[in-house]
């Protein structure tokens, strides 16, 4: 993970309206910056025996400068931020996160010369963690992760601008194009076999990934279907069904950044054409069947879309039906060395992964699902 370099202490505003103004312009010209060196993320293509004529694509979010697809989010609601206002020069800066957001946006505060906290559950992966403290920022860890929230809103009533993923992630992005996500994954299929694909798999944290796909591929007027790929039992998935975003869930998930306990305000119904339940010990495995493919291990959502992707391909192979599925790989695996990775860690949880891996092994090959023990 690559560090940046911050506004100078020399340029730092007077306290007063014009040197706000002046320090706005400065950040945001950072941020553009910013934007224009991070070369977009690669689309990696598989190809798997048992799917002939179904071509399978990641693409690799883990790439970007904080490796993780929340890069792209926090470069959003730095830029809301600064354009609404909201925030100006010396400012804390403060978010609730399991982790991926808190790395991004503690990376663009050190870019914008602002002290950062992130309020996260005590349970977050340690290496989340220290890379949050690596990067100057400070983590209030919080025993009951329903209290994040609560947390977040006393830090900004004591002066912190709350980024405020969960409220505003779906607001600050711009769904239309600007080389969000979607509209990279449609330019960079352009000369692939199938340039519109059959489905786009991803996962729901704050909900905003999922409505900039959903919005953007009606925008263009696609025939894409966007599947969402849960953690069982997720509030999501329950209140998607009922179509009841009251639905709260108590079922935990040991998969760091969806599975949602509640319903987010970003979270957007109607973009949504297919949910898929994943059990924690199928993204796991996943995860590892992912490593054996493309050589290096990438977190546990990355796990949860490649099973979803393969529920989906199955049900085209058996309708005759060719085309593409794109999906994300959301985070690196290194972040998990201590949890999803460990196998005495998951010996504590009670989870085995290996036969939902072997069942994997079997779909792959065969192109037929193969259920979980």
């Amino acid at each position: 993970m690559r560090t940046p370099d911050s506004i100078p202490a020399n340029k730092a505003p007077a306290d007063d309206a014009e040197g706000q103004r002046s320090w706005t312009r400065e950040a945001l010209k950072l941020l553009r910056q910013e934007a224009a060196r991070s070369a977009d993320t690669h689309l990696l293509r598989l190809a798997f025996e048992g799917f002939p004529g179904i071509e399978f694509y990641f693409k690799d979010e883990a790439a970007h400068p904080t490796g993780s697809l929340k890069h792209r989010l926090a470069r959003s609601l730095y830029l809301y931020a600064l354009c609404n206002g909201r925030l100006h020069a010396g400012q804390p800066v403060v978010d609730a996160s399991s982790g991926s957001t808190a790395i991004s946006e503690a990376w663009f505060a050190r870019l914008l010369g602002l002290p950062f906290t992130a309020v996260m559950p005590a349970a977050t992966a340690p290496r989340k963690i220290a890379d949050v403290q690596a990067l100057g920022g400070h983590c209030d860890l919080v025993d009951d992760p329903s209290q994040v929230y609560e947390r977040a809103a006393w830090h900004a009533a004591n002066g912190a601008c709350h980024l405020d993923q969960f409220g505003l992630a779906v607001t600050a992005t711009d769904w239309r194009g600007n080389n969000n996500i979607a509209e990279s994954i449609i330019s960079q299929l352009a000369a692939e076999p199938h340039p519109e694909p059959a489905w786009i798999v991803c996962g729901v944290g704050t909900g905003g990934t999922s409505a900039t796909i959903g919005r953007y591929l009606r925008y263009r007027g696609l025939a894409t279907g966007l599947c969402v790929a849960e953690p069982a039992g997720s509030a999501f998935v329950h209140a998607w069904r009922g179509r009841d975003r009251h639905v709260r869930c108590s079922q935990p998930t040991v998969i760091e950044g969806i599975g949602r306990p509640q319903v987010e305000p970003g979270w957007v119904f109607e973009t949504v054409d297919e949910v898929i339940e994943v059990p924690d010990a199928a993204s796991i495995a996943a995860m590892h069947v992912l490593k054996e493919h493309l050589a290096r291990p990438y977190g546990g959502s990355s796990g949860t879309n490649l099973v979803a992707c393969l529920q989906l391909a199955c049900r085209m192979r058996e309708q005759g039906r060719k085309g593409s599925i794109v999906s994300l790989l959301c985070d690196p695996g290194e972040r998990y060395d201590q949890t999803l990775y460990d196998p005495v860690w998951l010996s504590r949880q009670g989870i085995d992964p290996a036969p939902c891996a072997n069942a994997l092994r079997r779909t792959l090959a065969t192109g037929t699902w193969q259920p979980f023990a």
